[in-house]
């Protein structure tokens, strides 16, 4: 052993089916990419709710219970396709419902009883389509994606590959 405490990398995260996927593959690939994009990969395109980083792997039953909150199913239109100042290209709603905020509330509250601090800049919901895009163009008609969203998962990142540990709804 080398004495470092086993970790689990996870987040939080409203995750499409398989036709919502489609559907944002192919708005991703309406996109012009510069040749040093970055592509997101269809099986990883979603919504973070909350990022939580690398985790004691011994707390997951206690993680799997608690971040179970109340959910109100919703409708988010992502609508607006955007290039953030970081060469983030992403694709985010005009006007998030309000169950959504409401919904990253409660997670918080959730983190906060688990003894974890949720990150502190405000929450911006959004899908990020690729990474090192700065100078990508945008599809001129950027068609609204409509999201019925019914849960939320929790997430484990390992090794570039992403698994869904449990679904909440």
């Amino acid at each position: 052993m080398d004495g470092k405490p086993n970790t689990t990398r996870l987040f939080l995260a409203l995750w499409p089916d398989p036709a919502l996927r489609h559907q944002l593959k192919e708005l991703r690939d309406a996109w012009t990419w510069p040749r040093a994009a970055s592509l997101v990969h269809p099986d990883k395109l979603h919504v973070t709710l909350h990022f939580l980083g690398a985790l004691p792997s011994e707390r997951l039953p206690e993680f799997l219970e608690g971040f179970a909150v109340p959910f109100i199913p919703f409708e988010l239109v992502l609508d607006r396709a955007a290039l953030w100042h970081n060469g983030i290209a992403v694709l985010e709603p005009s006007a998030p419902p309000p169950e959504l905020p409401a919904l990253h509330q409660r997670l918080s509250g959730a983190l906060a009883a688990l003894g974890l601090a949720p990150e502190s800049r405000a929450y911006r919901p959004h899908v990020t389509m690729a990474r090192r895009a700065g100078g990508a163009v945008a599809p001129q008609a950027c068609p609204p994606v409509l999201w019925q969203a019914g849960g939320y998962a929790l997430v484990e990142s390992k090794n570039g590959i992403y698994t869904v540990l449990r679904h909440y709804a």
